[in-house]
């Protein structure tokens, strides 16, 4: 027999409990199971006696187990993952730690020494978590506790008060494992009902051990951040708190994938497939959901919407119907909580909802500062009620109030200041009253704020001679804008005089001039933009830089043909620099460098510098759009100017279709022209007499010309712009 000890070994032993409660010396040891003894079904022992077990595994297959104290004295055989989906959503970083591994679930055993599997299906690695968690001595002196206080606990189920739950120091959750601080929801909207799975002989003085290995085996095992549910109940009626981060607080658990945001999970301890829950069990999850639901306001029988975040039932998005008390099975692809339990939830949703009246139900608030803000909710009874609305030093600055069963009051909180308030909607002292925080409109904020360009070059070439400024502003305000000298501070221009505007995108234009109109000097500036909105006040700011260093970017011809005839066959890149400058000329085609003209330093002045149309290689380039491409760099930074030019080499191609002779002396020619070009026509009776020719533009495609002239032959000779030629003769027939 192999058995690998995990790296983790140190943190699978105990730390020291509370001493309010010895958590007692619960251990994990991990082993892989070779697969050869695992499809022979072979018994194993492992590596010490173990009261909890959980198998994770790669493959589509499935995986079952039985264990035994002693050879001969098997349990039934058992699904290793009986509850698939009792996982964190997706989206968690939980999830990451187990990823690959089918993870199944924390399965009591009771004390056991040997283990035997069977599989369905493929399955390529396997390993199994003994967990050993025993009883305590203080484990058995609070469950007799427990049990002498049934009477009490029973008797007041008539409260929707906060039942006996045993804490977290209580039963000896060990805070050193828990990998991160919990999460919270924005509400809870419903509750998810479980079963553990496991067997169901255990003793009252065992549960705590069961759940004490529970949390060891999510978050040592699983890599989980604590225990997965939020609350755990056990069949003597033993109220245990789960995951931590505050019982009555909406704390996101890893019950429910898909589904544990804004739920509160539940899970009794053991297997209800066929056998019901007890009477105990039934009455503390009563007693349980009727406080922890009372406190989120949510009326027990409800059935509400609920947005998947992603399982294998139902994918991310979906809208799944849910019951304010549902079972894990409406959630994903379960039996749990099993079929007795599952078949109960109605009628104890129905007990949930009678404990306790009367209740507030569904509070809500919409609306934000600063205009119509609307309170509402449901009491379970017609009752009056009155709505609070206090600021932050809890002073109450609005109040409503009425009768009847629907609460529904507006505040116009248009001349409130700027601030945090909170609401209380209550019933008299009966009723637990619902408080939350009034919305407000967002901070006041500047964002996005951008100039484009960052360089203006207001030289009146029409290549960046303005800018424009755009901002958008988080909520109406008053809104100023200015131009500054970045080293001076001086103003230079108001942009924009204090002016109300309202929320959303803005933007200004700068054309590099002061207010009295004069081009203001080379140099960096800023825009600098202030709001106001009562107490609140934002600015932002941006630099731009005005630089006339570069300007007049010209190309002369915009077409030419470095083709060897004598015409057009070289272009010249002008440009002037006001100041001296590093200067770089290049002639590009896209993202390629065909040539470098110029590199270098340069005086102020004009330049032109030629291009003969070839490339770095010596090579003719050829025809289509290049980019003759100019840079300048000085102190104040790089200029950029680019303009576009073509090189066409091409021979225009002119054909002559058709010549008729007309009535009345005249003759119609159709031609094609394969690109636009300037057309010489020659109208003669011979082929070689003095004629009738005349000059037009012509675009390109198939064309008529008619002419008043009794023509025998005609003759077209075709230009493009670039100066290529080309000829053809038509003939009348």
């Amino acid at each position: 027999m192999t058995f690998r000890r995990p790296l983790l070994l140190a943190l699978c032993l105990a730390a020291a409990a509370p001493a309010t409660a010895a958590a007692g010396d619960v251990r994990v040891l991990e082993r892989e199971e070779p697969l050869a003894a695992v499809r022979a079904s072979t018994a194993r022992a492992a590596p010490a006696t173990f009261t909890l077990v959980g198998i994770h595994w790669q493959g589509p297959g499935a995986v079952f187990f039985r264990t035994a104290l002693e050879p001969g004295s098997w349990s039934a055989w058992r699904s290793a993952r009986p509850e698939g989906e009792d996982l964190p959503d997706r989206s968690s970083p939980e999830r990451d730690a187990s990823r690959g591994w089918k993870t199944g679930n924390p399965w009591w055993t009771g004390e056991a020494r040997f283990i035997q599997y069977r599989t369905a299906g493929r399955v390529a690695r396997l390993k199994t978590f003994f967990v050993s968690s025993p009883a305590t001595p203080a484990d058995a002196e609070r469950a007799a506790a427990v049990s002498a206080g049934a009477e009490v606990q029973a008797a007041a189920l008539l409260r929707a008060d906060r039942p006996r739950i045993v804490r977290r120091p209580r039963w000896g959750a060990d805070e050193s494992i828990v990998r991160a601080a919990p999460y919270y929801a924005e509400r809870v909207r419903y509750s998810v009902v479980h079963h553990t799975a496991g067997t169901n002989s255990y003793s009252a003085a065992q549960s705590a051990a069961i759940v004490r290995g529970i949390q060891r085996y999510h978050v040592v095992s699983n890599g989980w951040n604590d225990i997965g549910y939020n609350f755990l109940v056990d069949k003597y009626g033993q109220i245990f708190e789960g995951r931590g981060g505050g019982i009555s607080r909406n704390v996101v658990g890893a019950h429910a994938q898909g589904f544990n945001t804004g739920s509160v999970g539940v899970a009794v301890l053991g297997t209800y497939g066929s056998s019901g829950i007890s009477r105990a069990a039934r009455r503390a999850l009563q007693r349980l959901l009727a406080w922890r639901l009372d406190v989120a306001h949510v009326d027990p029988r409800a059935v509400l919407d609920v947005t998947s975040g992603g399982n294998p039932r139902f994918p991310a998005g979906r809208v799944v119907r849910l019951r304010a008390v549902s079972g894990h099975r409406d959630t994903g692809p379960t039996s749990c909580p099993g079929t007795a339990l599952y078949g109960r939830l109605g009628a104890i949703a129905r007990n949930v909802a009678g404990i306790g009246l009367p209740k507030l139900y569904d509070d809500g608030v919409s609306g934000e500062l600063g205009g119509a803000v609307r309170f509402t909710a449901r009491l379970s009874s017609a009752r009056s009620w009155r709505v609070e609305v206090r600021d932050a030093v809890g002073t109450v600055v609005a109040q409503g109030s009425g009768t009847g069963t629907a609460v529904d009051w507006t505040w116009d909180s248009s001349a409130a200041p700027f601030g945090s308030y909170t609401y209380r909607i209550s019933s008299g002292e009966a009723v637990r009253p619902a408080t939350g925080p009034v919305p407000g409109p967002p901070p006041l904020g500047i964002t996005g704020l951008t100039a484009r360009p960052r360089a203006l070059t207001p030289n009146g070439d029409w290549a960046s001679e303005r800018t424009r400024v755009s901002f958008r502003l988080s909520r109406p305000a008053t809104v100023e804008a200015h131009v500054e000298n970045a080293s001076s501070g001086a103003l230079v221009r108001t942009l924009l005089p204090s002016t109300a505007r309202p929320a959303g995108s803005l933007s200004l234009t700068w054309n590099g001039t002061t207010g009295g109109g004069a081009v203001v000097p080379d140099g960096t500036y800023r825009v600098r933009i202030s709001a106001e909105s009562g107490v609140e006040a934002v600015a932002r700011s941006l630099t731009v830089v005005v630089d006339r260093t570069l300007g007049g970017l010209t190309v002369s011809p915009g077409v030419i043909s470095p083709n060897g005839d004598g015409r057009y066959e070289s272009l010249a890149v002008g440009f002037e620099l006001t100041r001296a400058a590093g200067v770089r000329v290049q002639i590009r085609r896209g993202g390629t460098v065909l040539r470098t003209l110029h590199s270098g330093s340069l005086a102020a002045g004009a330049y032109s510098v030629p291009w003969d149309g070839r490339t770095r290689s010596g090579s003719r380039s050829s025809d289509g759009t290049v980019t003759a491409y100019v840079e300048a760099t000085t102190s104040l930074g790089t200029r950029k100017l680019r303009r576009d030019a073509r090189v066409d080499t091409t021979r225009p191609v002119v054909r002559v279709l058709s010549v008729r002779r007309l009535s009345g002396g005249r003759t119609r020619v159709r031609f094609f022209l394969s690109e636009p070009a300037r057309v010489r026509f020659w109208f003669g009776r011979r082929e070689w007499d003095d004629g009738t020719s005349v000059v037009q533009d012509r675009r390109a495609g198939t064309q008529r010309i008619r002419r008043r002239v009794d023509a025998r032959v005609v003759r077209l000779a075709v230009r493009d712009v670039a100066g290529n030629r080309s000829s053809d003769i038509g003939r009348v027939p």
